[in-house]
């Protein structure tokens, strides 16, 4: 699939709140999940999320600091909440480069550093 067609199924998926595929997250993200909290623990990330996108089907998780894992629509869910107000506005910037990756058969990986005020 090309960038531009992927990049325009994250939209739908990701902005305008469309349902994303279990077997798919079982099948690309899972695997990698102690991988990916090891990296966070390196980066000192507070979150860490991936999108991935095969055939037409899409899925998402992100990993909190403790460890907890949110798959799909409540990885999108919980993303919407740690980005509030912001979520839609950082999915239009990002989701372009997510298809690039995609295409070229890449997983995009983000962590996040949360800072709190003192």
């Amino acid at each position: 699939m090309t960038a531009k067609k992927i990049e325009k199924l994250l939209r739908h998926v990701l902005i305008n709140d469309e349902e994303m595929a279990y077997e798919l997250y079982k099948h690309e993200l899972e695997e990698l999940l102690e991988e990916w909290k090891l990296s966070m623990t390196k980066d000192n990330d507070s979150y860490l999320f991936a999108v991935t996108e095969n055939s037409g089907d899409v899925a998402m998780v992100l990993i909190e600091k403790t460890g907890q894992v949110h798959v799909n629509e409540v990885a999108r869910a919980k993303l919407k909440a740690l980005w509030l107000g912001a979520y839609e506005s950082n999915m239009k910037k990002l989701i372009p480069l997510f298809a690039k990756q995609l295409a070229k058969g890449e997983i995009p990986v983000n962590g996040i550093k949360m800072v709190v005020a003192a």
